[in-house]
């Protein structure tokens, strides 16, 4: 007999794609990994499901649970601190020595949260990451990135190698979309199968309301998506190629006509639909990126792939840069590289990440007008 222990909650409780348990049970509690748009958090019920008083995270990521003593260790990060453990216990807690340190420093940045509006009228979540003393005039080169798929949430986490970035005098921003798990099931459902395009709207909206707010403006706005995110990335070129200046597409799907017949392509068919179903194929067709390209001004563009992808053919970014080139009518690069050792990212040698990243860089910094500046302290050195 199934018994209902815990009621609907007013955030959703959070499944994690690598399997950390979204529910742990400990002594007389139940401690949950929620989610609320994007960042996570902890709740904590007793065993008759009531809730109980948890401590506030903020704008962050929450990892595994972990029973401790008479509480639990939270593994835990934002975009501003590396993973640290907090020992939980009632509503307090305690940071555990064995937390990592990064020797990079984000003390001059913070995190703000804004929400756009999409077509239809839909709240959208964008995590933006900027120095505390910016000023918001437009002239800030931005980088935004999204997903919107599978049910995958974008959850808060640290990444160093973004104070590259950063200390280049660029902003850096994160939607959450619709096709996620952001907000629950339902989210992930009003952006799978037919309703895919509401994914797209959602990411052009939150690029219209970073310009309209002045984070940045359309000669200084650069985006980048990988996998699916290379889907939305196609997608934005095909749809608004004038509203942004740059774009960088890891490993993406986009001829979305054909993807199927890949040998990986069945198993996307429960998330984007197949060509069998006329519903599905109409879909598909309407916002494949392959097919709805047209002689016009395309931005700057560099397609990534590996040469070993057996999740997405490698032809999608091959036959997709071939038609931007033939069909681009301004004199911005449209280009395509392809890394002979690698596949679909996973397993990347360290060499061969090092090199995609720097080359990423340039392209932003060549696209965007940025002249790379050096630090007082690297200009000593040489």
């Amino acid at each position: 007999r199934v018994e209902q222990i815990i009621a609907e909650h007013e955030n959703a409780f959070a499944s994690d794609f690598y399997g950390d348990p979204t529910f742990v049970v400990h002594n007389d509690r139940i401690y949950a990994k929620t989610l609320a748009g994007g960042p996570q958090g902890i709740q904590v019920f007793n065993l008759a499901g009531e809730q109980q008083v948890a401590p506030r995270l903020g704008i962050s990521g929450v990892g595994q649970i972990v029973p401790w003593d008479e509480g639990v260790m939270v593994r835990h990060n934002s975009y501003l601190s590396p993973n640290s453990w907090l020992l939980l216990d009632g509503a307090q807690t305690t940071k555990h020595p064995l937390s990592s340190t990064s020797a990079v420093d984000f003390s001059d940045y913070t995190v703000v949260r804004n929400f756009a509006y999409s077509d239809d009228g839909t709240r959208v979540p964008v995590n933006i990451i900027l120095p505390k003393d910016a000023v918001l005039d437009g002239s800030s080169p931005l980088l935004l990135t999204g997903y919107g798929g599978y049910g995958i949430s974008l959850a808060p986490r640290f990444n160093p190698a973004l104070k590259v970035w950063l200390e280049q005098g660029g902003i850096y921003a994160q939607a959450n979309l619709r096709g996620g798990g952001e907000y629950g099931e339902s989210w992930h459902q009003q952006g799978m199968l037919t309703e895919k395009q509401n994914v797209f709207d959602d990411f052009h909206a939150v690029m219209r309301h970073l310009v309209k707010a002045r984070y940045t403006q359309v000669s200084k706005l650069a985006i980048e998506g990988g996998s699916n995110g290379g889907l939305l990335m196609g997608a934005m070129i095909a749809q608004h190629p004038a509203d942004f200046q740059a774009t960088i597409s890891h490993v993406g799907i986009y001829d979305s006509v054909r993807s199927e017949l890949s040998p990986n392509g069945a198993f996307n068919i429960p998330e984007f639909g197949t060509v069998k179903n006329p519903d599905h194929f109409k879909a598909l067709y309407a916002y494949s990126p392959y097919h709805n390209l047209s002689k016009t001004a395309y931005p700057a563009i560099l397609f990534m792939t590996g040469e070993n992808d057996g999740r997405v053919d490698p032809m999608h970014s091959r036959k997709m840069t071939a038609a931007l080139q033939y069909n681009n009518t301004s004199d911005k690069p449209i280009l395509l590289r392809t890394s002979g050792n690698t596949g679909h990212g996973s397993g990347t040698p360290l060499s061969e990440t090092i090199t995609q990243q720097v080359d990423r860089l340039v392209f932003l910094f060549n696209s965007l007008g940025m002249q790379y500046k050096v630090g007082s302290e690297t200009q000593a050195d040489h």
